[in-house]
């Protein structure tokens, strides 16, 4: 285009001053492309193939960056009906561990957590932490733990009492002070209805209450004061094989334990039932915790209540014994046992079955603003 316009401007010079007039219609005296548009549009030329280069660049660094042909896609997470970022399941901070976000009570989160399928996570409380996921094993699922519960067999998770138990309480060769010393959690030199609960729910296993403490205590004459607390001199003064004397004298029944029913564990490791390890699966994604955390976990426990069946109300996390703290709170509770344990950070419940009536599981303190969670 250039050496054509240059072409015709030089022969409408020529022929205005040199030689008679060519044939064909007459040239005017102006130039048919003058210098100044020439050179813009040299300008236009020079910007549109540089452009051209710019984008060619572009393209070709975008899809060989990495040296991966194939397009990266985004493992899938949670679809939020709020605009609320979802936990990593990358954990970059060793210290730490992934916690679920309940935003506000009734707020509904989407799931991708398995192909194909949405499930919805509804926040029940924030204090404990409390969700609800309906639908989120099959019916067949649901059948196939049940019936590999039954192949291995189902055990009382709790027995009565028995006789060898009280002759060993007969037997004990701890003295009064060492008893004190042990009951007393907090070493503050007084016994509390709380402390002697501890020790009274894992010894027989009889569900005690404060109530029935103070019944004890007024049957054996060990609270003079009636307030509920024992001081080190009122306990001195008791005979310990009066309290099993009383407690051996109430006559057991399987609604007076703390649990009343049956149980079994199911392995989920590798070499598991396929439909054991998808579940397991299922849970790492839900809970973003790492998978060697969760594969080293307890086994799935399937619990069948039969009518009358219970499960009195405790805390189902925290130390077994006094003298231990929870490995995942105790930076946070400034706790000063010298042991540490690692206890449950989550707990999943999977309902197998429905029934016409029972069957429920009650969170009596759940939002209360007088409750203090870690």
């Amino acid at each position: 285009m250039a050496a054509a316009a240059g072409a015709a401007v030089a022969a409408a010079t020529a022929e205005q001053d040199d030689g008679p007039p060519l044939p064909g219609p007459p040239v005017g005296r102006r130039a048919v492309c003058s210098r100044p548009y020439f050179v813009v549009l040299m300008v236009f030329a020079h910007l549109y193939v540089l452009n051209v280069l710019g984008l060619l660049l572009f393209v070709h660094i975008s899809s060989d960056d990495g040296g991966d042909p194939e397009p990266r896609k985004e493992s899938p997470g949670p679809v939020q009906d709020a605009p609320v970022q979802p936990v990593s399941s990358g954990n970059s901070d060793p210290q730490t561990l992934p916690r679920l976000q309940g935003i506000k009570v009734g707020h509904k989160q989407k799931l991708e957590l398995v192909p194909n399928k949405i499930h919805v996570m509804k926040t029940l409380s924030l204090k404990p932490l409390l969700f609800e996921i309906p639908d989120f094993l099959s019916e067949d699922e649901c059948k196939l733990i049940i019936h590999l519960a039954q192949l291995k067999g189902l055990q009382k998770s709790q027995i009565l009492p028995t006789e060898d138990y009280e002759e060993a309480m007969e037997m004990i060769d701890i003295s009064q002070m060492d008893i004190f010393n042990l009951l007393d959690h907090n070493q503050d030199g007084q016994l509390q209805l709380k402390e002697v609960l501890t020790h009274t729910r894992l010894g027989n296993g009889r569900w005690m209450t404060p109530e029935s403490i103070r019944e004890m205590y007024a049957a054996v004459k060990a609270d003079p004061d009636g307030n509920g607390v024992l001081s080190l001199e009122e306990f001195k003064q008791l005979n310990i094989r009066d309290f099993h004397k009383y407690m051996g004298s109430r006559k057991v029944k399987m609604s007076d334990l703390v649990r009343n029913s049956q149980h079994t564990w199911l392995y989920q490791g590798e070499g598991a039932h396929q439909v054991m390890r998808s579940i397991r699966q299922r849970v790492i994604h839900l809970t973003h915790l790492p998978p060697e955390i969760v594969e080293h976990s307890e086994p799935m426990q399937v619990v069948r209540y039969d009518q009358g069946g219970h499960y009195h109300a405790h805390m189902d996390s925290g130390p077994v014994f006094p003298e231990t703290a929870c490995s995942h709170t105790k930076l946070i509770a400034n706790e000063t046992a010298p042991f540490e344990t690692s206890c449950r950070y989550v707990t999943i419940l999977f309902y197998l079955n429905n029934v016409t009536g029972g069957g429920e599981t009650t969170f009596p303190i759940a939002d209360n603003r007088t409750y203090e969670e870690l």
